[in-house]
């Protein structure tokens, strides 16, 4: 597998996302990239792949965004690597909380487009909640190792819930959604975040 990048918002580059779009089949990303096209097929809606650099289905743990951004439409995929303030933001806080990125799987609560083409992105009705909600029990099972859910926000962590019948053994770790906008509201927003991804660390660390 290709070295991960070291700086936030390598997508950008058209090379990089050309490397990036020929890995996207690999195996370890093969069944989440059939599932993802099952819930677009489903929804009538794009549903983003997952990044290719990241566990796939060996990841332990799955960091829950809300839904895709309009990002989404430039590169296809759901990643820290997308040239977004949020995807920045995490690529930072994982990379100081000192998670192995094998060890993720980044999704998205309600993991198809919501917003109109073209249109900026909205915050999610709990309809659509609801309606993502099924999904959860066929991602689990396509993640047999996962050790820890980690919900950004509060919409991520509300949509969640079904997570707790479906696995009560796993550890829920909330934390506050890392945009920008959020994070730059008070210091203790980004407190709050590394100590939360600090927490799943430890998870990881006792789990085999």
């Amino acid at each position: 597998m290709p070295d991960s990048p070291d700086t936030p918002k390598s997508l950008r580059d058209p090379a990089v996302l050309d490397a990036r779009r020929a890995m996207a089949d690999a195996p370890h990303v093969r069944p989440l990239r059939a599932f993802a096209r099952t819930i677009a097929a489903e929804r009538g809606a794009e549903v983003p792949d997952p990044d290719p650099l990241d566990g796939g289905v060996e990841a332990r743990l799955l960091l829950l965004l809300e839904t895709p951004g309009p990002s989404i439409g430039r590169t296809g995929f759901v990643s820290r690597d997308n040239a977004t303030g949020t995807a920045a933001n995490l690529f930072r806080f994982l990379a100081e909380a000192g998670i192995a990125r094998r060890d993720t799987l980044i999704w998205n609560a309600v993991p198809w487009v919501i917003h109109a083409p073209g249109a900026l992105n909205r915050a999610p009705r709990r309809s659509e909640a609801t309606a993502a909600a099924p999904y959860f029990a066929p991602l689990l099972a396509l993640l047999p190792r996962l050790a820890v859910v980690v919900p950004a926000g509060r919409f991520a962590h509300e949509a969640a819930a079904p997570l707790a019948a479906l696995r009560p053994d796993l550890p829920v770790v909330p934390i506050p959604h890392p945009s920008p906008t959020y994070v730059c509201t008070s210091p203790s927003v980004r407190e709050r975040i590394l100590a939360g991804l600090t927490q799943a660390a430890s998870h990881l660390a006792g789990a085999p």
